[in-house]
């Protein structure tokens, strides 16, 4: 997936101005729709249910673009932040019970991967995905923006809205772990 990049400042200054906006929102939708769709993919895994994410993530960006505080360089990050905390909260929906955490419900549904990859799925490539899903929420998030999105760090912060350093130890643990797991099946 080639990476995101942000709108520049005449750009960003159309989605701002209420006479321009939806023109603009029109390019910031293409601009993000699939990189924004296969990160919620990833987190979801159901194909429909990414699409109400996604779907949602531009609704919830267009109500609010008007207010939106950060600079040009920052856009990026705030849709990738609504996707993330939307795909969490469909996710928080979908949990059997109270008490089950999210890192329960992503176990669950790496389960679900090799249907919804289908039946010519490469193998490999389907156990890596369930592979991804067995790990705990925060490394889930940071591994996926690093590795699919190629996020650089500072930009990945912004989107969880945590420090640099914590991210590469969490990127960090989740190779490991990931090469441990990949490696003990073959």
């Amino acid at each position: 997936m080639e990476k995101t990049r942000d709108i520049p400042g005449k750009e960003f200054t159309a989605l701002r101005d209420p006479e321009t906006r939806r023109g603009a929102f029109d390019g910031l939708v293409g601009e993000y729709l699939r990189p924004l769709y296969w990160h919620a993919r990833r987190l979801v895994v159901v194909h429909e249910d990414a699409e109400d994410v996604v779907q949602e993530t531009f609704v919830r960006a267009y109500d609010k673009i008007g207010s939106f505080r950060g600079g040009d360089g920052e856009l990026g990050a705030w849709l990738y932040r609504i996707a993330t905390n939307t795909a969490l909260t469909l996710l928080r929906r979908r949990r059997p019970g109270l008490f089950t955490s999210l890192d329960e419900v992503s176990r669950s549904l790496a389960g679900r991967v090799a249907d919804e990859c289908g039946e010519d799925a490469d193998r490999t490539l389907v156990r890596f995905q369930q592979a991804i899903l067995e790990l705990p929420l925060k490394q889930r998030l940071v591994f996926n923006l690093r590795y699919y999105d190629r996020m650089p760090y500072e930009q990945i912060a912004r989107v969880l809205g945590q420090r640099e350093q914590t991210l590469k130890v969490n990127y960090h643990h989740a190779v490991q772990k990931l090469k441990e797991k990949l490696t003990r099946e073959l």
